[in-house]
C-alpha cells in the first residue's frame, strides 16, 4: 500500500520498459517523491545508460548510476560478452537464450533496497514482465515475492517491490505507456541487443518491440523521431 508521502526508486535501465515504470511510479507517488537509479555492470552497448540519464533528466527525477562490473568478469552472455552471438542458445537444458544474464534482476533489486535502505525509500519499482519474453526466470512474479521477503528479512525493512508490467504483454505495456503520459520518452529510450540507434529491427529485442506497437496501432516515437 502506497501512502501519502511515500517514496519510490525506480530501476531505470533505458529500455521502454522501465521508462514505462519510472512514468507509473510518476502518476503514482509524484515526481519529487521518485528517483531513478540505473546500473554500470559493464554492458556492451553504453549507449542504454545515456539513454537512462536522458530519460530521467527529461521526466525531472534525480537519477544515479552505481558501478557493478563483476558481470563482466563472469562473462558467457551476450549483453556482456564481445564473443558471443545473439541469439545463440549456451543452455540446452534450461533453453534459454545467451541474452540472460544470470542474477543479474536478483543484484540489482539488492542493490537498489541498500540504496534506498540509506535514504528512507521503501518502495522499488521495476519493469520486469514474464509475458511475451524469453522466460527470464528472475523476471517471473514468483522470483520477486521470493525476493521481497528475503529482502524484507535480511535488511529488517518493509520494502515492496512492485512490477505494473508483471503480467502485461508488449502491446499492453505500450498501451499502458499511452495512458500515463511516457509515449514521448519512448523516442529517448534504447532496446536494441545490437546496440543501434536507430534499432537494427532485426535482432529478438527488436522484433518484439516492434511487434508490441504493431498490435497497439501506435507508431514507435523510436522510429518515427529518428
Amino acid at each position: 500500500m502506497i501512502a501519502k508521502h511515500d517514496q519510490a526508486l525506480v530501476l531505470l535501465s533505458g529500455g521502454q520498459d522501465s521508462t514505462t515504470c519510472l512514468y507509473w511510479a510518476m502518476s503514482h507517488f509524484g515526481r519529487d517523491r521518485v528517483t531513478a537509479i540505473s546500473f554500470d555492470y559493464g554492458q556492451r552497448h553504453r549507449i542504454e545508460l545515456e539513454c537512462a540519464a536522458t530519460i530521467a533528466a527529461t521526466a525531472g527525477v534525480t537519477h544515479s548510476c552505481l558501478p557493478i562490473d563483476t558481470f563482466t568478469a563472469l562473462g558467457g552472455d551476450a549483453l556482456t560478452d564481445s564473443d558471443v552471438q545473439v541469439g545463440i542458445e549456451l543452455d540446452r537444458q534450461t533453453g534459454l537464450p545467451n541474452t540472460f544474464v544470470p542474477g543479474r534482476n536478483l543484484i540489482f533489486l539488492t542493490f537498489a533496497a541498500a540504496y534506498a535502505y540509506q535514504r528512507g525509500i521503501r518502495h522499488l519499482v521495476a519493469g520486469v514482465a514474464q509475458t511475451d519474453y524469453s522466460g527470464y526466470p528472475d523476471c517471473r512474479l514468483q522470483t520477486i515475492v521470493s525476493l521481497q521477503e528475503t529482502i524484507r528479512l535480511g535488511m529488517e525493512i518493509d520494502v515492496e517491490i512492485h512490477t505494473p508490467l508483471i503480467h502485461k504483454s508488449k502491446k499492453e505495456t505500450i498501451e499502458l505507456a499511452r495512458d500515463i503520459g511516457a509515449l514521448d520518452a519512448m523516442a529517448d529510450t534504447h532496446t536494441c541487443y545490437n546496440g543501434k540507434r536507430p534499432p537494427c529491427g532485426a535482432c529478438p529485442a527488436c522484433l518484439l518491440r516492434a511487434k508490441g506497437f504493431a498490435e497497439a496501432g501506435i507508431d514507435d516515437p523510436l522510429i518515427t523521431h529518428a
